[in-house]
Formats: C-alpha cells, structure tokens, sequence
C-alpha cells in the first residue's frame, strides 16, 4: 500500500516531504512508509495514545505520535503533502466520516495526495474475515462509490478509485 501511494504522488507530481498516517494504530504502516517515502517526516495518527505508544515501543522516535481527540486534527490547515490512511474509516461511525474527511482535507495541502484503503466489501472472504476478527467488531465495511460520495462531500474534488488485485505465484 504504501508503494502504491509512493507511485500515485510519482504520477501526481506530488513532491512528499511530510506524511500523516491518520489512525496509524500499532504502527503497521511506519516501516513500509519510511521505506517507500525516506526523506518525508512521518506523523502517526490515532485517537489511541496506547496504540502509539506501541508503535513508539516498536519503529522508534523517527515519527511524530499524536493522539487526537476524534474530531479536530491538531495541525496548521496545508500542513501534510500526503496523508495515508488504511483500513481505519470502518472502524469510525458513519455520521462522523465528512467531518473527520473534511479535518483530512483541512490538514492536507492543497495539492496534496490523499490515500484510503478499506476492505472490499463485496468480497465473501474480506466479508468473513472480518465478522471473525473480535478487532473488527464494530467494523461497518464501505462500498467504494459510497466512500468517494463522502469524500467529495468533504470537498476532494479529483476523487479516483481503483482496485488491486493480487495473485501469488
């Protein structure tokens, strides 16, 4: 994923100096970003302080840790080149998705690189592996069309989507 959106900001144009890994949990993200994008300043993102502090514990003092409060990211409006969030918006109410993606918005300059993975939900193994997962109790997946409604509500007007797949040799 993360070399997904080093070849996105390629093909943009969009030159990556700050990152915000918005709901970066336990820091799964942190290795792959720092390989793919190494001169960039990685700030990880959660309304979890323990969680980071896990990702603290295990990638180091490279990123920047903030916990937010949910709602109002803490950061000057155009202060991130490319925000990077996987798998975390199914996780977050509904009703709260066009104001936390207008926050994104906000903190993402204006011709910055916003990238979201979430589940395909019309899978029927992405569908089991989740109502499996106790992680994923509270995991309402999000059909693609309806994501990029939200994201254009909150003001993304370049909305693309596109779907990868993968077969093991």
């Amino acid at each position: 994923k993360a070399r997904d959106a080093r070849q996105l900001a390629r093909r943009a144009g969009c030159g990556v100096a700050a990152i915000l890994d918005f709901g970066s949990g336990i820091g799964n993200s942190v290795g792959p970003l720092r390989e793919n994008f190494p001169d960039a300043q990685l700030t990880c993102a959660d309304v979890s302080a323990g969680s980071l502090a896990i990702s603290r514990k295990i990638n180091g003092e490279g990123p920047a840790y903030v916990a937010y409060d949910g709602q109002v990211l803490p950061f000057a409006d155009n202060a991130f080149d490319l925000t990077f969030t996987a798998c975390v918006f199914h996780h977050i109410p509904r009703e709260q998705h066009v104001a936390i993606l207008s926050e994104l918005r906000r903190v993402l300059r204006p011709d910055g690189l916003f990238v979201l993975y979430e589940h395909n939900p019309w899978n029927p193994l992405t569908r089991h592996a989740v109502a499996s997962c106790p992680f994923d109790k509270d995991a309402v997946l999000i059909a693609a069309g309806r994501m990029k409604q939200r994201l254009q509500a909150a003001g993304f007007a370049d909305v693309r989507t596109d779907y990868r797949v993968f077969f093991p040799r």
